[in-house]
């Protein structure tokens, strides 16, 4: 069982780019912060990826694997460790990981 994901986590992508989800859970809150779901998007901020054509920065998280029997208003919980990947100009660019959240509600 791992914990599930509020506003205040930390989720950042492959290359330290902080994904921040641009709507939360009306209703259901974890340590008071909203909880997040699945069906809420996530947009990263800060990534520093480039290549020799220059930045292309990871700018959308996709939670490919979120919780399996918990659910908040409908959708899947996301987890800590809840699967993604990152999406970017040059398409699937790595996996998101979270690095801090709440720890008193865990799911599966």
């Amino acid at each position: 069982m791992s914990f599930l994901l509020h506003l205040g986590a930390t989720v950042i992508c492959t290359h330290g780019g902080q994904a921040l989800p641009s709507t939360t859970s009306t209703r259901v809150q974890l340590g008071g912060q909203p909880a997040v779901t699945a069906a809420h998007s996530f947009t990263i901020a800060g990534c520093p990826f480039s290549t020799g054509d220059g930045p292309k920065p990871c700018a959308s998280v996709t939670w490919t694997a979120p919780a399996t029997r918990v659910r908040i208003e409908g959708a899947p919980a996301l987890l800590s460790s809840s699967a993604g990947i990152t999406i970017g100009p040059l398409g699937t660019q790595g996996a998101p990981q979270a690095v801090v959240q709440q720890a008193r509600v865990r799911g599966q």
